[in-house]
């Protein structure tokens, strides 16, 4: 484009900016549905900060597999993300296609739950709940899915209690953290964590919020611009509302395993060497004999290819098949590969175990 073409659409495009900008505070102002969290849930156990979700089945659907699926998700932000609107959820798509499922609600952390370890969540809230499950259902294993962190995290409790899990099923999670395709992946390599936390107390959910926002700036910038060239669209303006609410609920961690994560996992990489050490528990992934489905985004900046993949071969399990999505860390969940492709192939993954 010629330099006088250049200066022409910019001049273009501040002409036209005023009255986006008075569009989009006249819609705003109005009657915007951004409700998120919609598909009927139950709140079967509790305890702390922490919710165990049972969600309502379809009637007249028939059960896929008798065993139900437990989701668990990151610390960071909610897991709102997985039924951010009718027609773009998650869940929903998996009630869909006829699986029992369940979610941990992992709360809002305060200062009181600074000092909760690894161990914590894992051994105590995240057992609590797969033990709720397995007596509900009179059944002595479940599906396990996790999502990113939460990935991680039952990836983890898998090899501590293979006995309790029948499918591992795990969503752009990390589990080798020394590669070098993810910027935040190197940041955490330099952070001081023990000040962090000593400063902090609980790492604030914003901070963490910022970092992610910090690692592609441009994008985060597009995406208003977009949303300005678009604000007459009703149905584009909620769905962008919806991921901003997501976005910026973001709860604060708890310090003692913010310390963890960073220290063992970024910057020690003790998970995938096998050294990671859960209360005196040594975490070896060979433990991990049950059925394994992988699935990473082709495109994933903030769970990458390189550190997803390399759980195939550290686990123990001779059923193991990876599923690799032409997409990023979001379309994983939202979008149309998510309810077209990802979601049946999830499903009839676990059907035929």
């Amino acid at each position: 484009m010629h330099y006088r073409e250049i200066i022409e659409s910019i001049e273009k495009d501040l002409k036209a900016l005023p009255k986006k900008l008075l569009q989009a505070s006249e819609i705003l102002a109005g009657n915007v549905d951004y409700e998120v969290a919609q598909t009927p849930a139950e709140v079967v156990y509790s305890e702390d900060k922490m919710r165990l979700l049972h969600y309502h089945r379809i009637a007249k659907k028939n059960l896929v597999h008798d065993t139900p699926v437990l989701i668990v998700y990151a610390l960071i932000n909610r897991h709102i993300m997985l039924d951010l609107e009718p027609g773009r959820s998650f869940v929903q798509n998996l009630l869909n296609e006829g699986l029992d499922v369940y979610i941990i609600d992992w709360g809002y952390p305060t200062g009181a739950d600074r000092y909760l370890t690894l161990d914590d969540y894992l051994n105590y809230y995240l057992d609590k709940a797969v033990e709720k499950i397995k007596s509900d259902h009179a059944v002595d294993k479940i599906n396990l899915m996790g999502i990113c962190m939460g990935g991680t995290f039952n990836v983890i409790y898998t090899a501590l209690h293979p006995e309790k899990v029948k499918n591992l099923i795990t969503l752009a999670t990390p589990t080798n953290f020394d590669v070098d395709e993810a910027l935040l992946f190197l940041w955490a390599k330099k952070f001081d964590v023990d000040k962090i936390v000593d400063v902090l107390g609980n790492l604030p959910g914003d901070l963490a919020n910022y970092l992610y926002l910090l690692v592609t700036p441009i994008d985060a910038i597009n995406k208003y611009v977009r949303f300005a060239d678009n604000i007459e669209n009703k149905k584009m303006v909620s769905t962008f509302l919806r991921m901003e609410k997501w976005i910026f609920d973001s709860p604060d961690m708890s310090g003692a395993v913010f310390r963890e994560y960073i220290g063992k996992l970024f910057q020690k990489n003790l998970l995938i060497k096998n050294r990671l050490r859960i209360n005196d528990q040594k975490v070896e992934l060979k433990n991990i004999r049950c059925p394994l489905l992988n699935v990473y985004g082709k495109n994933d900046y903030l769970a990458p290819p390189a550190s997803s993949k390399p759980l195939a071969e550290a686990v123990g399990s001779k059923d193991i098949q990876t599923l690799a999505v032409d997409t990023g860390h979001v379309g994983i969940f939202v979008g149309s590969r998510s309810y077209k492709t990802i979601c049946p192939k999830i499903v009839e993954w676990i059907r035929a175990r």
